[in-house]
């Protein structure tokens, strides 16, 4: 935990000063100095909404970049989403109050007979840094868990991650219960996991197989930014 000289020092920084040790500090995964950086910067008067998109979401673009480049690896980019949360335990409440603008809106878990969840975890804290509000049904899923929380929740993504062989042609189970339902349409579905590739995910009819947490951030912002514009 930061002590009070660390917490006199960020709180000396001028604003911009103060978001660019933010970023070198979401990047080392310090998350006391993250939350106590975002306390500094709503007394200052900063709107919570500027505060993560300017500093934790660029803050974990960074961070993203590079573990897509090979610089930073699993641990590194678990212990950076980690202090991202410190940050967005203050911000998310004050968000939902002041009705600030999302990216989008995803359900993610494990697919049913799977309870592998590392990698699962990882796109659900890098989707959530970027911006996105995740709702994380954790592991082993059945179809119906999916759909209904998609239904009821308004989101605009299915995310589905299986580890198994056995199981990820399980995957395709959800994607025809939504066509069945005449759904099909209205999500954007990921699909991901160490034995998938993208041929599998065109063969199931997913919307993008991504292979690591970094393109499923890409696709997803990609994906919906098409999604407003064709809207």
């Amino acid at each position: 935990m930061s002590d009070q000289g660390d917490d006199l020092v960020l709180s000396e920084l001028n604003d911009s000063e103060l978001v660019e040790q933010m970023m070198d500090d979401l990047y080392d995964g310090l998350k006391d100095e993250i939350a106590e950086a975002v306390r500094i910067l709503l007394d200052r008067g900063w709107v919570p909404y500027d505060i993560l998109t300017k500093s934790l979401v660029l803050g974990m673009q960074i961070v993203g970049d590079d573990f897509r480049d090979g610089i930073l690896f699993v641990p590194e980019v678990l212990r950076a989403a980690q202090a991202m949360k410190g940050g967005m335990f203050i911000l998310k409440p004050l968000l939902v109050e002041t009705g600030a603008p999302k990216m989008g809106k995803m359900v993610i878990g494990t697919v049913k007979g799977d309870i592998h969840d590392i990698g699962k975890n990882l796109v659900a804290m890098m989707m959530e840094g970027a911006g996105f509000e995740i709702i994380d049904l954790g592991i082993n899923n059945p179809a119906e868990d999916y759909i209904n929380t998609a239904i009821a929740e308004n989101c605009d993504i299915i995310g589905m991650s299986a580890l198994l062989t056995t199981t990820m042609p399980y995957m395709k189970v959800v994607i025809d219960q939504l066509t069945e339902m005449g759904k099909r349409q209205d999500y954007i579905v990921l699909v991901g996991g160490a034995p998938l590739n993208d041929e599998f995910g065109k063969a199931i009819g997913a919307d993008a197989y991504c292979d690591d947490a970094a393109i499923a951030v890409e696709t997803a912002k990609s994906m919906i930014a098409r999604k407003h514009n064709q809207a």
